[in-house]
């Protein structure tokens, strides 16, 4: 019997890609419609994951695929920042 943990995984909107949590941002949609990035992962809401990727974000802003998946407008600054976010790792 193996005593490892199981690594929780989900997937990309973006690319389909199932991917370690840790290795992901989570994007989460309020009760109030507010849209914002959970660098915990524990926000109350509906979430979204993509990939720490600059092309699977950028992918996602051209085909809508967060606004489709979390039905709530994105604003490009979120955008902006998700890149920012990408770039420092």
């Amino acid at each position: 019997m193996s005593t490892r943990k199981k690594i929780p995984l989900r997937k990309c909107v973006s690319t389909g890609e199932m991917k370690p949590k840790k290795e992901m941002i989570r994007i989460v949609r309020s009760k109030e419609g507010e849209v914002s990035i959970d660098p915990t992962g524990k926000k109350s809401g509906r979430g979204a994951y993509l990939s720490k990727d600059k092309d699977a974000i950028l992918n996602a802003k051209k085909k809508n695929t967060l606004a489709n998946h979390l039905q709530a407008k994105i604003d490009d600054s979120l955008y902006e920042e998700l890149l920012q976010l990408v770039g420092k790792e």
